[in-house]
């Protein structure tokens, strides 16, 4: 069916397969509803197994994928976003295992309280229903995405870019063996069987009404589609646009340790950071080793005129450096006149996603945490712990940075709506 399914062209049949596919999930979903935390943790567990089991399979995948993405000239960092090796398969399956050990969220109590009149009534968690992932070069939201959702009692229907399209489908394969071994319906993780984009226009329409909600994971042009053209709600963010900023007084190895780790641990993710502010109180003394630091280990630091001076190897910035996301090993560097330049900069330039402010000053910090809207702030932190896993909720399926339901790493919890239950002895209202 699946090869079949690729071969297609014609937007009626992909919209029958695309109609299929959120029937099954709706289905699934309305048994994964009342699954008991046991079966869905046993379907984890078993889908951990088989990702390791089947490790050179996925690899094997993965493998004719980055092939193919290297053929096309492929930028270095959108590979590195690509590529798996076992660390990297093991590092999937320990985040399953991760999930499984949460607190089942569904029918989790939120509030409860008592009313004059007797009536007792509870605000407890309830599944969204089914899920649909749209995303790019990342193999393993495949597993992230499949294993955040059974947890909190949703189906999802994945459509991964024809970049990481082998891959998934391997990776799919194991959590739909995880689920038939626990007794729930392997249509609770589908993948859609097609590259074809018709295929996402169709997802955005709902597929009749069967998707609830959108998570795309991707470039601008995706996510800038998902949001004008769903009809359904989106979890999104454009772009990871993170900020560090360094503001008197400040511990300088300190600095210069979380400033080359927000940028260089792993340039391709959305919590790299990609613009450094420096405080002008400390540009007599930390500027010129903090950016040396960061080219001694790589960096292309592109930087204001005050930058440049600093240090000879420094690039000219142009002003779209600031507000770019590079997601490579280049980073835009301008040195601020204090707290409020800082906060304004970051106000004009900033995607909402994460920054960091370094300083040993506990009031600059809280005002920075108070004043700088974005979905996560971090104090004396790199921006790379911007991530579920980090954040104890074993992963995440993306970084939402809009203001409604979710924000920041959408783990289990965010996957759960609420409902109110009500429990009277025979009232009426007068």
């Amino acid at each position: 069916m699946a090869a079949e399914v690729h071969e297609l062209t014609r937007d009626d049949d992909i919209a029958t397969v695309m109609a299929g596919l959120g029937r099954r999930a709706r289905a699934a979903a309305n048994r994964l509803a009342t699954a008991p935390a046991e079966q869905k943790n046993a379907a984890l567990a078993a889908m951990a197994a088989a990702l390791r089991a089947r490790t050179a399979e996925i690899l094997e995948a993965n493998a004719g994928d980055v092939q193919a993405a290297q053929a096309r000239g492929t930028a270095a960092a959108f590979l590195d976003r690509l590529r798996l090796d076992p660390a990297r398969i093991e590092a999937m399956a320990k985040g399953i295992e991760d999930i499984a050990a949460l607190a089942d969220p569904v029918g989790a109590v939120i509030a409860e309280w008592d009313r004059p009149n007797g009536l007792h009534i509870e605000r407890v968690r309830t599944p969204l229903g089914v899920i649909g992932v749209i995303f790019e070069s990342r193999p393993n939201v495949t597993a992230d995405a499949g294993a955040l959702c059974l947890k909190a009692g949703n189906a999802v229907i994945l459509r991964p870019g024809s970049e990481s399209f082998h891959s998934a489908r391997a990776i799919q394969a194991c959590l739909a063996e995880g689920l038939e071994a626990a007794g729930l319906p392997a249509d609770a993780i589908q993948i859609v069987p097609t590259t074809d984009r018709a295929a996402v226009g169709e997802m955005l329409k709902g597929l009749d009404g069967n998707v609830d909600v959108i998570v795309p994971r991707g470039g601008r042009s995706l996510v800038g589609r998902v949001q004008t053209e769903a009809r359904v709600p989106v979890f999104a963010h454009l772009e990871g646009i993170c900020h560090v900023y360094v503001h008197a007084p400040a511990d300088l190895e300190m600095a210069k340790s979380v400033v080359v780790n927000a940028k260089m641990r792993r340039t391709g993710i959305c919590g790299a950071a990609e613009t450094l502010l420096i405080d002008h109180a400390l540009a007599g003394t930390h500027l010129a080793p903090i950016v040396g630091a960061l080219i001694d280990a790589g960096c292309q630091v592109r930087g204001d005129e005050a930058v440049q001076a600093a240090d000879a190897r420094v690039v000219p910035a142009t002003p779209e450096d600031f507000g770019k996301e590079f997601l490579d090993a280049i980073i835009a560097v301008r040195v601020v006149d204090g707290l409020d330049a800082a906060i304004a900069h970051i106000a004009a330039h900033g995607s909402g996603h994460t920054e960091a402010i370094i300083t040993d000053d506990q009031a600059a910090a809280d005002a920075f945490f108070a004043r700088v809207d974005s979905a996560i702030l971090l104090h004396n932190a790199s921006t790379q712990f911007a991530d579920g896993g980090e954040f104890g909720m074993g992963a995440e399926i993306g970084i939402a940075t809009g203001r409604m339901h979710a924000r920041g790493p959408v783990g289990v919890e965010q996957l759960t709506s609420f409902k109110y239950r009500v429990r009277g002895t025979g009232q009426t209202r007068p």
